[in-house]
């Protein structure tokens, strides 16, 4: 059943796919399983966090199709479709009181209405599994919190006519599987961060740590721990693809590979809706969906 197996991950902007749940796609790809990355934004509001880009006028200048080049480059490496929703990146509000949100952007959508434009894709690429964020985002940002909203109401929305009429979206389609990605998680963390202490280098993640110990952070439920480790390397590759956004000298590539490999081999769902029959834990997203 393996080349009826449709995969499709809903991010808020270009990088994000490259950062959660890459390796399990690329996994998936390579198992001739059908992947679609579906991109709310475009990125326009992104900062340039990678130092090596910053005040590099062009960048600046071209933002949106310099992102928009970024992910041409990881859809390739990753072996993913790769599909636009076409709304404008909110931008992270920052200071106290936060500034309000600019006019037009996605977080201020319409949910119903924005919804809308994810059935449209669910309709057309008919995945038995649909991955995004958790309620508050992975992070609180707004565009991530509004993936999750119209996630959630489209994943029922694309079965529902009356709601959203075929002639306008499309025959209708039920999706299986709905996951929250967790690959963030305290757990992962925390035995990376021993591994590394352990054998005397230094871990980037003791900040992490406390940050988490001290915010109250509620610990979310690991339901699905998807073995994809040979498929680390194109993880890494595919965000390195996002120049704008990763430093390749970063914090992101300081825990060595082999000890990636060794000390966590997955990447981690949290099983929010299922309409066929699993027992958790999970090892494989379409676990339930194969029998079908």
């Amino acid at each position: 059943m393996t080349d009826q197996l449709r995969l499709m991950a809903v991010h808020a902007h270009p990088d994000d796919e490259s950062s959660k749940g890459a390796a399990t796609m690329a996994k998936y790809v390579s198992e001739g399983v059908d992947v679609l990355v579906v991109t709310c934004t475009g990125g326009e509001r992104g900062s340039i966090l990678n130092p090596k880009l910053q005040g590099d006028k062009y960048v600046e200048e071209h933002i949106h199709e310099v992102r928009k080049k970024e992910m041409d480059e990881a859809r390739e490496i990753l072996g993913v479709k790769q599909e636009w929703l076409g709304f404008v990146d909110s931008g992270l509000p920052e200071g106290d009181p936060l500034p309000p949100l600019p006019e037009g952007c996605f977080a201020l959508e319409d949910v119903d209405k924005a919804a809308g434009e994810l059935v449209r894709k669910i309709r057309s690429f008919r995945p038995q599994v649909i991955t995004t964020y958790d309620e508050n985002g992975g992070y609180p940002h707004p565009d991530h919190i509004m993936t999750h909203k119209i996630s959630m109401v489209a994943f029922e929305g694309a079965a529902d006519a009356e709601k959203y009429p075929e002639g306008e979206y499309g025959p209708v389609h039920q999706p299986l599987k709905l996951y929250y990605n967790q690959g963030f998680n305290r757990l992962r963390t925390e035995a990376l961060h021993k591994a590394l202490l352990d054998r005397g280098l230094e871990s980037p993640y003791g900040e992490w740590l406390k940050r988490w110990e001290n915010s109250g952070r509620e610990e979310r439920t690991l339901t699905t721990h998807v073995p994809c480790a040979d498929f680390f390397e194109v993880r890494d590759k595919a965000l390195i693809a996002h120049a704008t956004q990763i430093d390749p000298d970063g914090g992101w590539f300081r825990v060595p590979m082999e000890i990636q490999k060794e000390v966590w081999p997955t990447e981690e769902y949290e099983l929010a809706k299922s309409l066929v029959g699993t027992s958790l834990p999970e090892d494989d997203l379409f676990a339930g969906v194969r029998q079908v």
